[in-house]
């Protein structure tokens, strides 16, 4: 990464005794800003924590100081120092003068965004999440230079602190070609926001500190004209969004709707329900909760409705390391406090995020249709999360080589106690588009049209039963597993002795087999492998007595395998 900070700029602006101590420090470079405040000692903050610059008290003259060589205090309190990223807030006592300041510094980090660099050539409208500090600014300067720069996008940035290309009338260079509109009070923002669109015909509008009910408004309102969003607002969590009343308006709004008695228990929720209520302004939220650490919702609309059902919620995390590359982890995303339809409310704990496992972010599955049960993003989550477990315990394989099930008008309790007993590797979900197979009464499925064309359109098996007695239930459940021809066993067997890339090689060719060529009855292409481990993939298709053939070049050389 390169980093400009022009510190030496601010430094200038401080008292002698704050700036001295300051130029000989060994961790200067890691300055997160200065404090000045009446009749206190100067403080400065690092990453490690804060600590005083000298014994000597701030007085008014050391206030008035700084004040002349930095410009007019805007409307929100904050200033700069020209063709600079540094900002510089005020505190002001009942009589309008200032008692204290925080000069915070400003940095360009060229490459930081090096960790969604995926995400932006997919062009979606992106949502920053973090607590003040984190790197927000930061990262959407840089995605304006990126955007600007790089993929040549007419980019225009509206900066109402001046805080993202810099204080004067002529931007900083670590904005690259993207142009910034200045606002002359913070609570015209939304204003500007449509002049921008309106006016100067933009691809992307970057918008800093979404805050007030009229600029989420404006952010909904430039979404729907087709341009390109990237934005930064407080919050640590998505959920804490869906509980803002001012910023939900980001991620389609929230509303309630009264369900009919027999709808709520079929769902088995509460009559009165939160649904989504419309499309999101923005298509991907990320929460940073440090510099080095990002959550990636990739799709926010999933998201949120999967918390409103009290579905589980797989999100990426995506690390920056000290040697350049990526680390990226699957994880279950616990909500904090958050109640769902289902009327179940999540515990609070320490950890927002429990369940992690590290996979490589490399590893992909094709497909030649989009299968529906998994879409392909959910597959290659599911297939990342498991293929860097070392140990592979049953309930992680029982976890993802079960079938997911949709049971229509049947006692869900009876089912799931039925599951149990005989430890079937059945997941009952409660959202059909996660489904493999529905199970329905044949008497009250027949008349659902619904139901049938959503079955029909994403390609879902189903089962019908005349009565939803035990023995029927168990006997359908029994007739969805013949599909499976591979037992604990034998795979205990196949994988004796492996190693661990062999094991990947033959996890990623069984849930192929058992989820779309078996399942879903559609080819599929595996990952290119080298000649080794295409012979045990071959093994493995054989033992399914399917076939399969080579295409490619090596090294990309690699198997499809076809249906039965």
């Amino acid at each position: 990464m390169l980093i400009s900070d022009d510190l030496g700029q601010l430094l200038e602006i401080l008292p002698d005794f704050i700036r001295y101590p300051l130029e000989i420090h060994s961790d200067r470079k890691l300055l997160i800003e200065i404090v000045m405040d009446l009749g206190r000692k100067p403080e400065a903050r690092f990453p490690k924590g804060p600590e005083y610059l000298s014994s000597k008290i701030v007085t008014w003259q050391d206030l008035d100081y700084s004040i002349k060589r930095i410009g007019n205090f805007s409307g929100d309190n904050r200033s700069g120092i020209e063709r600079t990223l540094h900002r510089i807030s005020s505190i002001k006592n009942r009589q309008g003068s200032i008692i204290g300041l925080t000069c915070r510094v400003g940095r360009a980090i060229l490459g930081t965004i090096s960790i969604i660099r995926d995400l932006l050539d997919k062009n979606p409208s992106i949502l920053l999440l973090g607590k003040p500090g984190v790197g927000k600014t930061t990262a959407i300067r840089e995605i304006a230079r990126v955007l600007a720069d790089e993929m040549e996008k007419r980019v225009v940035i509206i900066d109402t602190s001046n805080e993202i290309a810099g204080d004067g009338d002529i931007p900083h260079p670590a904005i690259g070609r993207a142009r910034r509109m200045q606002v002359s009070r913070p609570e015209l923002q939304h204003q500007v926001m449509i002049e921008a669109v309106e006016n100067h015909m933009p691809e992307v509008v970057i918008i800093d500190e979404i805050g007030t009910e009229l600029e989420a408004l404006a952010a909904r309102t430039i979404a729907e004209r087709g341009v390109q969003l990237v934005g930064t607002a407080h919050g640590n969590y998505l959920d804490s969004l869906i509980k803002n009343p001012v910023l939900s308006d980001l991620i389609g709004g929230i509303q309630y709707v009264t369900l009919g008695d027999d709808e709520a228990k079929r769902r088995g929720s509460q009559k009165s329900i939160l649904e989504r209520k419309a499309s999101p302004a923005f298509q991907v939220a990320i929460e940073i909760h440090d510099r080095q650490s990002w959550i990636v919702h990739e799709s926010v609309g999933q998201a949120v409705d999967q918390l409103l059902q009290g579905i589980n919620l797989w999100v990426q995390r995506r690390k920056l390391v000290s040697n350049g590359s990526i680390i990226i982890q699957c994880e279950k995303y616990i909500p904090i406090n958050f109640v769902a339809n289902t009327g179940f409310y999540y515990p609070k704990v320490n950890s927002k995020h429990l369940k992690s496992n590290h996979y490589s972010d490399s590893i992909n599955l094709i497909t030649s249709q989009t299968s529906s049960g998994f879409s392909q993003k959910q597959i290659i989550a599911k297939w990342q999360t498991i293929s860097s477990v070392p140990n592979f315990s049953e309930d992680v394989m029982q976890d993802f080589f079960s079938i997911r099930l949709y049971v229509y008008y049947i006692n869900i309790a009876q089912v799931q106690m039925i599951v149990n007993a005989l430890y079937l590797p059945i997941l009952i979900t409660r959202d059909i588009t996660q489904a493999d197979i529905i199970l329905a009464l044949r008497s009250n499925f027949k008349y659902n049209t619904k139901l049938k064309q959503i079955a029909k359109a994403r390609q879902i098996t189903i089962y019908t039963i005349y009565s939803s007695t035990s023995a029927n239930i168990k006997r359908a459940l029994t007739k969805m597993l013949n599909i499976s021809k591979v037992s604990n066993y034998s795979w205990n067997v196949i994988c004796q002795n492996k190693k661990l890339i062999e094991v990947q090689t033959l996890i990623e060719t069984r849930m192929a087999i058992e989820k779309i060529v078996n399942g879903k009855k559609q080819s599929v292409e595996l990952l290119p492998r080298n000649v080794n481990l295409r012979k045990l993939q071959h093994e493995l298709i054989n033992f399914y007595n399917l076939r399969c053939r080579s295409f490619g070049e090596e090294p990309n050389r690699r198997l499809k395998i076809y249906p039965d």
